[in-house]
């Protein structure tokens, strides 16, 4: 598969911790991925979700107000059925009940923080990679 068709895709970053988003926007740019949104406010994230259709949603779990678990129910509820638009949940929380609840809601893969930049690129590469041959197998 053509690695620029991979990174030309939409990713939305949700996490209320600047750090964090600046980390993880830093880490996309060096990858070179070009259409990187980021949103520091969970009650905003939504709509934003809605707006940008994004093909992977990077989510942060314990966040004030709504949580990403609030916010993979919702992204579940507007998503069509058939459709596979991939959330990889990265949070501090790396009990097995908190994996297993971001699983069951539809969260595709889940890593805890502090995390390896290679590992999170490459696991956000094949997550892109899935979608993109899902979207062609739809046509």
């Amino acid at each position: 598969m053509d690695s620029a068709e991979i990174r030309s895709r939409r990713i939305l970053i949700v996490d209320d911790e600047d750090a964090n988003v600046l980390l993880l926007a830093s880490v996309l740019e060096r990858e070179g991925y070009t259409d990187i949104h980021a949103i520091t406010d969970p009650t905003t994230a939504l709509e934003a979700f809605v707006q940008l259709e994004p093909d992977l949603v990077l989510l942060d779990l314990m966040m004030p107000e709504v949580d990403g678990f609030q916010l993979l129910e919702a992204f579940k509820r507007h998503d069509r059925p058939d459709e596979f638009r991939p959330v990889l949940v990265l949070t501090a929380d790396s009990t097995i009940a908190a994996r297993r609840r971001a699983l069951a809601l539809g969260a595709k893969d889940f890593v805890s923080k502090p995390f390896d930049v290679i590992e999170i690129a490459l696991r956000i590469a094949n997550l892109l990679e899935t979608r993109i041959l899902y979207q062609r197998l739809r046509g």
